[in-house]
C-alpha cells in the first residue's frame, strides 16, 4: 500500500482563502476535461503542513481509470536533483570535491577536447582551456552539446556516437569520452541530460554499488518513497498513468515510446540520472521536504544544512548576465534553478526559489522563504514542432498557489 502524506484543513496555521483554493482547483478541473490533459496531481505543503491535495481526471486515455493521489508518473528531468543530492552526499563524506575533474573517477576524460569545425565523420578539434569538473556537470556547465546556436556540429558528432544506445552507466561514460565538447568548461549554461548521467557514474564508482541501489539505500528507504524506482513492480503497474502526445488530428494519443506501450518499464535502457525514475506526488514531496527542511527528515539527517544551501545558491555568477537562457530571472543552482529576480521572472515569487520540471509536464518547487512546496504531475509529451497542443500548466499553476498563499 502507498504511503501517503497527512493532509492538514486548508485553513490550519495561517488560513488559506478556501476561495482562492477553488479557483486553483476549478483551472485543474478544467484544464483535465475532455479535451484536456488526461488528468493529474497537485499537491501543496506550507509550514510543515499538507493543506492542499488535488486529485484531477483520468490515468488512462480511455478514460475509465479516474485518477488516484497515488497514481504514479514518469518524472524525467526531476531525477536530476535527486542524482545531485546522491553526489553531494559523497561530497559530505569527503569523498569527492565539486572541483575535482571528471577524469579522477572516469578513464578517457583527461584531454577533453572542443569540436571547431569539419563533419561528424572528421571533426576538427582543439584542446579545452581545462579540464571538465564534477561541479561543471552539476550546473550543466561543462560545455556539451545542448542544441545552443553554434552547437549544430557537435551535436552531430555527439549522435553519432550515440551514448543514449549504451546498456549501462559505464558503457554511457565510455562513449561519453570520445564526445567533444561544444565549448569550452565553465563558458557558458547549456542544459543536457548527458551530464548528470555522468554524475550517477560517478556515484557508481565511487560508492562501489549500482547508482538504483545508492539511491534506494541512502534516499528512497530513509524517505519513505515506496513508488519511487526506475522501474515499476507488476504489482503496481495499474497505477502508472498513460503518457500521451497530441497527434496531428488534433487528438492525444498515446506516446510511441516503450514506456508509453509497457508502462512500469525502464525508460532507459540504463538506470538515468538525468531522467529515468517514476514516482508519485507524496513520494517527490518527502524528497522536496527533505531539502526545504535543510536535509533533515524527522530525526533523519541526509544532507547538511549549508549543503542544501549551497545547492539552492545561483552557481551561474561566471556568466553575464548570471542566468540561464530559459528566464532572465532564474540562475541555476545544483539540482534546480534559482530565481535571483520574481520581477524578470514575470511572476510571483520569492528570491531563493528553487525547483525544476520533467518532459512530461510534471514540475515542483520549494520556496524557503514562504516555507512553501507545491508539486504538480501531469503525463503529456509537448510537441515543439509548433503543431496544435495542450497548453503549458505550470506558470499558471504556480500563480494560482501564490495568490492563495495566506
Amino acid at each position: 500500500m502507498a504511503c501517503v502524506l497527512a493532509v492538514a484543513p486548508a485553513w490550519a496555521g495561517e488560513t488559506w482563502s478556501p476561495a482562492r483554493l477553488e479557483t486553483l482547483h476549478a483551472f485543474l478541473r478544467d484544464a483535465t476535461s475532455s479535451t484536456g490533459y488526461l488528468g493529474g496531481v497537485s499537491l501543496i505543503v506550507h509550514k510543515g503542513q499538507v493543506v492542499d491535495v488535488g486529485v484531477y481526471g483520468d490515468e488512462d486515455l480511455g478514460r475509465r481509470r479516474p485518477m488516484r493521489r497515488d497514481a504514479i508518473f514518469r518524472i524525467y528531468s526531476m531525477t536530476k536533483t535527486v542524482t545531485s543530492v546522491a553526489l553531494m552526499m559523497l561530497v559530505e563524506e569527503g569523498k569527492v570535491s565539486l572541483d575535482q575533474p571528471v577524469s579522477d573517477f572516469l578513464p578517457g576524460f583527461d584531454t577533453p577536447r572542443v569540436m571547431t569545425g569539419g563533419s561528424a565523420e572528421s571533426p576538427l578539434l582543439r584542446e579545452a582551456s581545462r579540464r571538465v569538473t564534477l561541479h561543471d556537470l552539476l550546473t550543466h556547465t561543462a560545455g556539451y552539446p545542448a542544441g545552443l546556436p553554434g552547437d549544430r556540429l557537435a551535436v552531430a558528432a555527439m549522435e553519432r556516437i550515440d551514448p543514449h544506445a549504451a546498456d549501462d552507466l559505464a558503457g554511457f561514460a565510455g562513449r561519453m569520452s570520445r564526445v567533444p565538447l561544444a565549448a569550452d568548461p565553465g563558458t557558458r549554461f547549456g542544459y543536457d541530460g548527458a551530464s548528470l548521467e555522468l554524475v550517477a557514474r560517478v556515484v557508481e564508482v565511487v560508492a562501489k554499488k549500482p547508482f538504483a541501489d545508492f539511491l534506494s539505500e541512502r534516499i528512497f528507504v530513509p524517505l519513505g518513497m515506496r513508488d519511487t524506482a526506475f522501474s515499476v513492480a507488476p504489482a503496481k503497474r495499474g497505477r502508472i498513468v498513460d503518457l500521451t502526445r497530441m497527434g496531428n488530428d488534433g487528438r492525444l494519443a498515446l506516446d510511441t515510446s516503450s514506456s508509453a506501450r509497457h508502462p512500469g518499464e525502464s525508460l532507459n535502457r540504463y538506470t538515468s540520472g538525468a531522467g529515468g525514475l517514476y514516482s508519485t506526488a507524496d513520494d517527490y514531496a518527502r524528497f522536496a521536504l527533505m531539502l526545504l527542511d535543510g536535509g533533515r527528515a524527522g530525526d533523519r539527517v541526509l544532507l547538511g544544512r549549508k549543503t542544501v544551501e549551497l545547492m539552492m545558491s545561483n552557481h551561474l555568477g561566471m556568466l553575464d548576465p548570471p542566468v540561464t537562457p530559459f528566464n532572465a530571472g532564474e540562475g541555476f543552482g545544483i539540482g534546480g534553478y534559482v530565481v535571483i529576480d520574481p520581477a524578470r521572472r514575470g511572476q510571483p515569487g520569492s528570491v531563493g526559489q528553487y525547483g525544476w520540471a520533467g518532459a512530461a509536464s510534471t514540475t515542483y518547487t520549494i520556496d524557503p522563504r514562504e516555507h512553501l512546496v507545491a508539486i504538480l504531475l501531469l503525463q503529456h509529451l509537448p510537441r515543439n514542432d509548433g503543431g496544435k497542443d495542450l497548453p503549458r500548466l505550470a506558470r499558471p499553476f504556480y500563480d494560482l498557489v501564490y495568490h492563495a498563499l495566506p
